[in-house]
């Protein structure tokens, strides 16, 4: 495991702190139930400024691509990670309280030792499905003459959930 990417949040800030790196997804460990394999990595920048009424702010931004687990299918689903979060830092958590009536926000208690990662791992687990599927079009349960189908010898139109599938069509 490498060294984790820990920031004093305000001070990033006032900085105008711009960080850019890539984390293997091996070191997304909250994740690795979801995915199907652990190959690859994403790349991310985060950036501190002060928005309106001068209010500190982070801009987070994940891009990559990751494999889930189809839950139709169980086979590899591809998808496509393209997050682009801001934050507002807020300084106590009667002020969270307060912001989190308003859900056009996101914010966050400002700390000392805010791990990015951990950042990162939340939003990209916050963004996903709760449950992942192919589209029906690409779903091999749903393609006619599947690998199940032929193993087990049933062919489309003997499969028990035809019947079902034309009801879904109407």
């Amino acid at each position: 495991m490498s060294v984790r990417f820990v920031i004093d949040s305000l001070d990033f800030v006032r900085n105008a702190g711009i960080h850019r790196d890539k984390i293997p997804l091996l070191e997304l460990s909250r994740l690795h139930d979801l995915l199907f394999d652990k190959a690859g990595e994403l790349t991310y920048k985060i950036s501190g400024y002060f928005h309106k009424n001068n209010k500190p702010s982070l801009h987070l931004e994940i891009k990559g691509k990751i494999h889930l687990r189809c839950q139709r299918c169980l086979n590899k689903l591809t998808h496509i990670v393209d997050l682009q979060t801001f934050f507002l830092l807020v300084k106590n958590e009667a002020e969270l309280d307060q912001i989190d009536e308003d859900d056009t926000i996101d914010a966050i208690l400002a700390t000392p030792t805010l791990d990015v990662l951990n950042l990162i791992e939340e939003e990209i687990i916050l963004s996903l499905s709760i449950s992942s599927r192919h589209p029906d079009d690409e779903c091999k349960l749903h393609r006619p003459e599947s690998n199940e189908d032929i193993l087990s010898g049933q062919s489309q139109s003997t499969h028990p959930f035809v019947a079902l599938a034309k009801f879904k069509k109407n």
